[in-house]
C-alpha cells in the first residue's frame, strides 16, 4: 500500500489516556501513548529535524537533543508560523523538555515490556483549549507510530486534520477531560 493509500485510509485510533490539571495559572495536559518500538526509536522521532515535519505539527531548526534555543516552526498547510523554542532538559533516550512558544512539552519515555510509554505533559495557558490540543496529539501520535512501523501516512496537521476525524476526536476529549469542545474553524 502506498502512502497516499495509507493517508486516504486512516482513521483515528481509540481515545489515549488524557487528564488535565491546574499548573499555577496555567493547566497541563497530560497525555499518555503506548507504541510498540524502542525509546531510541522514540527518542528519534522527537528530536531529529528530519523525522519531527513527517509526523508532528511542527518543525525544528536543529535537533532536539541537546540543550539550548531552537526554532520551531508550526505548519498547517502552506502556512509557516515560527515560535521561539528552548530545550531545557534532554536526557536521552528518556526526557526531553522544550518551550514551544509559550507552551512547555515535557516528554517522558519508558521502556515498557511491550515497548515504550510516552507521557507528554504540555503545560499551556487555557483549559478550555486542552481538548482540541489533545485530539492534534493524538493523530500525531498515530501518524508517528505509523511512521515508526515503517507504514508512514505523512503529517496529519493543522486544517488537514479536519478531514481525517479532528472534530470527533475533539469533542470525544472534551467530555473525557469535562470542557466545552472549541471548534477553531469557526473563528
Amino acid at each position: 500500500m502506498t502512502e497516499t493509500n495509507r493517508r486516504s485510509a486512516y482513521r483515528p485510533g481509540p481515545l489515549g489516556r488524557a487528564e488535565t490539571t491546574p499548573d499555577g495559572d496555567r493547566w497541563t495536559l497530560t497525555f499518555v501513548r503506548e507504541f510498540p518500538h524502542s525509546p531510541s526509536a522514540l527518542w528519534t522521532a522527537l528530536t531529529d529535524p528530519a523525522e519531527l515535519p513527517q509526523w508532528a505539527p511542527y518543525t525544528a531548526s536543529r535537533n532536539l537533543g541537546t540543550l539550548g534555543p531552537a526554532t520551531l516552526v508550526m505548519v498547517d498547510g502552506e502556512e509557516r508560523t515560527e515560535l521561539d523554542g528552548n530545550v531545557t532538559r534532554a536526557d536521552a533516550p528518556h526526557i526531553l523538555e522544550h518551550a514551544w512558544g509559550d507552551d512547555v512539552l515535557h516528554w517522558q519515555i519508558d521502556e515498557t515490556e511491550s515497548g515504550t510509554r510516552l507521557t507528554l505533559r504540555h503545560t499551556l495557558d487555557d483549559k478550555r483549549t486542552t481538548a482540541m490540543t489533545a485530539a492534534g496529539w493524538h493523530m500525531c501520535f498515530d501518524v508517528a507510530e505509523a511512521l515508526l512501523g515503517g507504514s508512514p501516512i505523512g503529517p496529519i496537521v493543522g486544517g488537514d486534520a479536519m478531514n481525517y476525524g479532528w472534530r470527533e476526536l475533539n469533542e470525544q476529549y472534551s467530555a473525557l477531560l469535562g470542557v466545552e469542545p472549541i471548534d477553531p474553524t469557526l473563528g
